[in-house]
């Protein structure tokens, strides 16, 4: 297969999200103030910003569309989590959830929601809270009602949402990516493919493009440790923890590859968005700027 030139990667638009400032939560004393991050995501050379959890940028839309048109900076896309595994008698409760981070995501000019499944073991804690594989019923729940919400958050709001694999989660392997993607319309539901997740699962960035392009709508850029993530396979160890551990590491260090991705992405004839997410939950305040400008550059010599 031909590689493509430095210069070719016109499709992609690159960003960068709160997630690579060490923020995961709305409100903690361990993340940087918001005003700090959009500093220095605009210094680092991005166009392009997610929210991030609802409630840490401004949620007032004439507030944040000055805070961030003053910086350069442009939205791509909400964040939102669901388990809609669970059934219809969520489904309210997730609506009430999606709907005003869909507002505001259609309120700053993006298209895109990125819908992040319910973790079976906490992020924090790593409690498990549920068993780790769906019965054929909650992958009913699962896919037809992704599908649902795939249709009323087009109907009401013109986004499109983009379903994002997830580690500890039940949408993460090769195996459950590929099942739920079988078991959706492609017209209702499309992947934000996290290449560090996808990793983290065993699973094949290029490969999941080059099998399923026509449902690949969005991509967020991360690399994991291998070394790291051996011991985090080895000792079971919780995804959070594992991230404190540093199994998502800076690019160029790490896998995937970044450029065959790209240009895998680039080859599929559409526009993407590629948002740089490096988990770094927590971290000292001074350590994502310089992380940032490195890897800013490094995309570049992709020719992203």
């Amino acid at each position: 297969m031909t590689s493509l030139s430095p210069s070719s990667l016109s499709r992609i638009r690159i960003g960068s999200a709160p997630d690579s400032w060490g923020v995961w939560f709305p409100d903690d004393p361990r993340q940087v103030p918001w005003q700090r991050f959009l500093d220095e995501v605009a210094a680092s050379g991005y166009e392009w910003i997610e929210l991030g959890p609802y409630g840490y940028l401004p949620t007032d839309p004439a507030v944040l569309a000055e805070e961030t048109a003053r910086r350069g900076l442009k939205v791509s896309a909400g964040t939102v989590f669901t388990g809609l595994h669970h059934g219809e008698e969520v489904w309210e409760e997730t609506w009430a959830h999606v709907s005003g981070i869909a507002d505001l995501t259609r309120a700053m000019g993006a298209r895109h929601l990125v819908v992040i499944p319910s973790f079976w073991r906490d992020d924090r804690t790593g409690q498990v809270l549920e068993p780790a594989e769906l019965t054929a019923g909650q992958w009913r729940n699962l896919t037809s009602l992704t599908e649902r919400l795939g249709r009323e958050v087009r109907e009401r709001y013109g986004l499109t949402i983009v379903v994002h694999p997830h580690a500890d989660t039940h949408i993460d392997s090769e195996e459950n990516v590929t099942r739920f993607l079988d078991g959706t319309d492609s017209g209702l539901v499309s992947l934000c493919l996290d290449t560090g997740h996808y990793a983290y699962c065993g699973g094949d960035s290029v490969k999941l493009i080059e099998t399923y392009g026509e449902r690949i709508g969005y991509l967020h850029l991360k690399q994991v440790d291998p070394e790291v993530l051996a011991d985090v396979r080895a000792k079971g160890t919780p995804f959070g923890p594992a991230v404190a551990q540093g199994v998502m590491c800076e690019p160029p260090s790490g896998t995937p590859e970044l450029g065959p991705v790209l240009e895998a992405a680039q080859r599929l004839g559409v526009e993407l968005f590629a948002i740089v997410e490096q988990d770094m939950y927590p971290c000292e305040p001074d350590r994502p700027l310089p992380i940032a400008r490195r890897t800013r550059a490094f995309l570049r010599s992709c020719g992203a």
